[in-house]
Parts: C-alpha cells; structure tokens; sequence
C-alpha cells in the first residue's frame, strides 16, 4: 500500500525545525509526525557582514581617491633682513653698467587759480617767452651778456633775462642754449607768435648770420594800461599754493610714465618755475593767475640702485636676487641743489649727481621657484629637509601632502604647490 507523505517546514531561532507527517495506509486515517532539526546554513547575524562588506567597500574607494587627488603644498619662508639706510651714493647719467647710472624725466604743465578782488592800478608790462640760440659758427663756445639783443624777425627788439654760454659746434650740428627773453618795451606790440632773431650786437661781423636764435612757443603778456593787481602777501601766498599743486600733478604724471623697473623717489622731481602771471587784462576783478613750470625727475634703474644699497649694507650679498621693500618709499636728497638753485640751469648741463638714501626698510632675498620645484618634484619626505640645505635664501618651510600617509612628493608640476611668502 502506498504512502503519502506531508512535509512542512518552520524557522525556530537558528535553526530549522521539519515536520514530516507519513500517513500509514490509505484506509487508515492514521500518521506518525516526526520532527527533525536542521541548522541554517547562514548565521544569525549575516547582516553584519553586508554592513562589513560595504565599509570595506567605501574604504577602499575613498583610498583609490586619495591617490587620484594627491599633491603637496610647500610653503616657503624666505630671508629677510632689516635695512636701516643713511648712505651717500653717487651716479653718472647714462652711464656705464658698473656704475649707477640716472636719467632724467621732464614734464612741463600749468596750474591756474581764478582770485577775486585786487587793486586796479595802471601797468606797463613786457612781452616774454623763451628762445633757443644756436652757434654754427665755430666749435668754440660763444659767451653772451645779461640783455643781449635780439632782433626779431617781426622788426622788433628783444632782451635776454641772464648771460649765457652757448656751445660750440659738434661735427656739423650748431650748438644751442635755451634762454628767457622779454621785449625791450612794453606793451601789446610786442606780444606775437614764434619768431626767428639775429643777434643785434653781431651786426656787420661775419657771426651775424652764423648766431641765430628761434621762439620756443609764443612771446605774451606785453600790456600798457589799467589791470587788477594782487598785493604781494597774497602773491607769495598764491605762488606757494599753485606752486605745490603743480608740482603734485606733475609728479604723479611722471610716476605714471616711468616705465617698469625704475624709480622716481618723490623727493628726486624738483620744479622750475617757469612763468607767474598775477594780473588781468580783461578789465574784471577777477584775476587768473597762473603758474607754470617744468619737473625735472631723476629716475634710477631699480636693480642697479638695490646692487649698490646691498653692496654698502650687506657686503658679499650684491651678487643674490634680492629687493628691497617699498624701495621707493626711502628718502632721497641732494644736497647741491637748494631753494635758491636755478633748476632749469642744474639740470641741462647734469651729468654727475652725489646723494643720500636714508629710512627703514627690509631687504628680502628672492627664491628660485622654477629650480626648487625642480629639485623636489617626486623626492622622499624624508629627503625634503636635506634639499632646502642647498637654499641659503629660505629661513624654514612647511610640507603638507595629500593624503597625509604619503612618503613623498608628487613627480608632476601639476600637483605640487610653491608658495613663498614674501613681505607685503
């Protein structure tokens, strides 16, 4: 007779509990149940070892990154030492590479103020302007007196404001001076635009027509009559005022043009006066007086002046790559030009200068970026103190690299930093 046979099967705790129903016969309604205990194959706590699985998973991503985005950074710390500065120098215009050379930056403006008020008083007043008089004589040079006479090409006479010294010829090209001149009487007659001269007192001499002299711009300011005069304290006061004006604007326009690399100490543009006007033709009390002048600045190269300042400060070191801070904050003077020096004359005939450089400052010791970054492109950490030995230009320096465990530095420019930090 056959069996039939019911199997159910339930989880209990760890393990598996089977129920097994055998029916004996068909015909009897009869079964035998037997339980039997199977273990489960997996443990109880198996979602621990999913959690452990994506841990390790996680993990191992997170290093497989930090090797993808690894890199340093090396900040740098240079030398620095103070420089406290009272030196005497002196330099040579356009001259040679051993030397300090200097040249010269020169500016000319106007600066005119509307004043009101005055006293009304009856004028004559001489036409002037500025001429420039040439020798094609002969090489030798040509002295001329204070009120030489020049016959202007508009039938009228001319006076020069000082004696003078014109040069001589060099090869074919006349020699020239630049000299102030005013009309022999006053008066609007006078006034007129460029003009050529002769020199009167040459007449009748074989230098009449080899001395000649040319208008700079236009001759003004002749007027016989009634004009509004400003009392002479107010004039001083005046001429001071405009006077600083001009020479802050012309300064900064000289500071603007001089090119990268050099220096224009502010206390190395000296001004020229080249022109006061203090009255009014135009019948008003209001008077514009006007100031006019020329800037003569002495520029320096920048890394041949900080040679010379390191030569005297720190004797052996001229030879490094090294700057001075804020070099054009440092105070300049020049003795041989004073208040009562006639700029304009100092300066066309300046070739040597003698001066002082004095203030505070730091001298800073430049690093060879390009080379250093050279030198430690994929070397050991451990190694990285060693190679900053061969440095005398740096103090210290800090390595940081990404991820921290890694034994040495990226071989690749791309990852890797140089920072160095110089004064501001």
């Amino acid at each position: 007779m056959s069996k039939k046979m019911l199997q159910d099967m339930v989880k209990v705790g760890n393990k598996k509990v089977v129920s097994k129903k055998v029916w004996r016969s068909e015909a009897e309604d009869e079964y035998i149940e037997e339980e039997v205990q199977v273990f489960h194959r997996y443990p109880n706590n198996s979602r621990y070892g999913i959690w452990f699985i994506a841990l390790f998973s996680v993990l191992f991503l997170l290093f497989s990154f930090s090797f993808l985005f690894a890199g340093a950074k090396v900040t740098i710390n240079p030398r620095v030492e103070e420089l406290v500065l009272n030196q005497n120098l002196s330099a040579v215009k356009d001259g040679p590479a051993d030397s300090l050379p200097f040249d010269l930056v020169i500016i000319s403006g106007e600066e005119v103020k509307n004043v009101e008020g005055g006293e009304e008083k009856k004028v004559s007043v001489s036409a002037e302007g500025f001429a420039t008089i040439y020798n094609a004589f002969s090489s030798a040079t040509q002295k001329l007196d204070i009120n030489t006479r020049l016959e202007g090409s508009n039938g009228k006479m001319y006076k020069t404001k000082k004696a003078i010294t014109v040069p001589g010829m060099k090869g074919s090209t006349p020699g020239s001076v630049e000299v102030g001149i005013y009309a022999a009487e006053a008066g609007e007659a006078y006034n007129s635009g460029p003009l050529d001269f002769k020199i009167f007192g040459f007449k009748g001499t074989s230098k009449y027509t080899k001395f000649y002299a040319k208008s700079k711009d236009n001759i003004t300011g002749g007027f016989v009559g009634n004009q509004y005069v400003i009392p002479e304290l107010e004039k001083n006061s005046l001429s001071m005022e405009l006077k600083t004006a001009l020479q802050a604007k012309l300064f900064k326009k000289a500071a603007e043009q001089t090119p990268d690399g050099f220096v224009l100490f502010e206390n190395a543009a000296y001004l020229n006066v080249d022109e006061e006007n203090f009255t009014s033709t135009s019948g008003s009390n209001i008077v514009p007086v006007t100031f006019k002048g020329t800037l003569y600045g002495i520029l320096f190269e920048e890394q041949a002046l900080t040679k010379k300042i390191i030569a005297k400060a720190f004797p052996g070191e001229e030879g490094n790559d090294i700057y001075i801070q804020n070099i054009r904050n440092l105070k300049f003077s020049m003795p041989s030009i004073t208040t009562t020096s006639s700029i304009k004359s100092v300066f066309e005939n300046l070739k040597t200068i003698s001066f002082n450089l004095g203030g505070n400052s730091k001298a800073v010791w430049r690093v060879d970026e390009v080379k250093l970054l050279g030198d430690i492109l994929g070397k050991k950490k451990k190694d990285f103190n060693q190679i900053l030995t061969g440095y005398e230009n740096i103090i210290s320096a800090d390595l940081s690299l990404r991820p921290f465990w890694s034994r040495s530095l990226p071989d690749n420019n791309d990852s890797l930093k140089v920072i160095v930090t110089y004064p501001n």
